[in-house]
């Protein structure tokens, strides 16, 4: 991920198996309306006004751990003031809007916001039963005091003063440092997963140091389950086949335009049982809204890529599907893909979240999409059992 990635796409109304382990079909805990504990969630069929989507509220493992993820997560850099401010008023708005949309799964980092993000996120689950959640952050960025710093933080994309600096540390002490201050800032005795974050330029010492220290705050019961998350399938592909983590979060490269996670990282990973939770589905933006000028990866989209986009909404709206619900669901139909990550603002963006994945859509539409070479013959989709060859 770019030093400014929250992961999660923000998202706009408008715009397993190392040789004999076990694959990840994820087993779907399915705790919507007429769930039973024999059926499997249902991911077309809508939940009704005012009643949670069995896709949103199930729960599914992440790779052979104990921790979990409901099928839509929480992206909460947005939480962090990234771009510009939010009130502590609207974070918490949006917060409860999408428990009361069956959301139980947040995720978070040091990064966002120096500390914000967490800071809030803590604030609003500390009261709630600690088993009806889970929440994920992220170590290798310390957060260091630097009183008397001018200024803010825009140049790393938040809009909060500078009171610190961030210091690149994927030592095994620095693990650790991170994660106390992580469980200080959020003011809770535990995460349920912890993924090293963005080891681009450190991947040898995130493996030798960093790595084991995870390892063994898993082994101590310190954490359920961990990761990596970056926005490249190269170093988390090597940590899937070299080490045993539970789940990679993989952003921008499990998408409508991006599937280079098909290649090797989703393959290995179903293998190998370890589960994967997709992030950057719209690709910064670009699937949410494509229109001359948008952004692709943190960049304007090029042309060609831009054209891609139009095709993809061209075959969407003659299905009347939006184009931001095919590309939030998409991921969900890889065996490998335990959940989507969305990064959310506020209320309306939550509700917003929570239509597209109780949007139904229909076989045709990805059969479609096929026809229209946009996707090729061996890409999983979704379908009624949420994925479909």
């Amino acid at each position: 991920m770019s030093p400014t990635d929250p992961i999660g796409d923000v998202v706009r109304p408008t715009d397993p198996m190392a040789d004999g382990a076990r694959p990840v079909t994820p087993t779907v805990r399915d705790t919507g309306p007429g769930a039973s504990p024999d059926r499997p969630a249902d991911s077309t069929r809508p939940a009704g006004p005012g009643k949670t989507p069995a896709l949103l509220a199930a729960r599914v493992p992440l790779g052979r751990s104990t921790a979990w993820t409901t099928r839509l997560a929480f992206g909460a850099a947005a939480l962090g003031n990234l771009y510009r401010p939010v009130t502590d008023e609207d974070a918490d708005r949006a917060l409860t809007t999408a428990w009361d949309r069956g959301l139980r799964s947040f995720d978070t980092a040091p990064h966002y916001g120096l500390g914000l993000s967490e800071r809030r996120l803590g604030a609003f689950l500390r009261d709630r039963r600690g088993d009806a959640y889970t929440v994920s952050t992220k170590v290798g960025r310390l957060l260091v005091p630097a009183p008397g710093a001018p200024g803010d933080d825009l140049a790393n994309g938040f809009a909060v003063p500078a009171t610190h600096r961030r210091a690149w540390d994927f030592t095994g002490d620095g693990v650790r440092r991170s994660l106390e201050q992580s469980l200080e800032r959020l003011g809770l005795d535990r995460v349920d997963t912890v993924y090293l974050h963005d080891p681009d330029h450190h991947a040898d010492q995130a493996l030798r140091e960093a790595y084991p220290a995870l390892e063994r705050l898993r082994s101590e019961g310190v954490v359920r389950a961990i990761g990596i998350g970056m926005n490249q399938t190269a170093v988390p592909a090597r940590f899937v086949t070299d080490t045993d983590i539970d789940v990679v979060l993989l952003a921008g490269r499990y998408t409508l335009l991006d599937q280079s996670g098909l290649d090797v990282l989703l393959p290995t990973a179903r293998r190998r049982g370890v589960s994967v939770v997709a992030g950057g589905v719209f690709n910064s933006g670009l699937l949410a809204d494509p229109r001359p000028g948008a952004p692709y990866d943190y960049a304007t989209a090029p042309a060609d890529t831009l054209a891609r986009a139009l095709r993809l909404r061209e075959v969407c709206d003659r299905h009347g599907v939006p184009l931001r619900a095919a590309a939030a669901r998409f991921p969900l139909g890889h065996p490998a893909v335990a959940g989507v990550l969305l990064g959310l603002r506020g209320a309306e963006e939550v509700t917003d979240a929570a239509d597209l994945l109780d949007t139904p859509l229909p076989d045709a539409l990805w059969d479609d999409l096929r026809a229209a070479r946009q996707l090729s013959a061996d890409v999983p989709v979704p379908g009624p059992g949420v994925s479909r060859p």
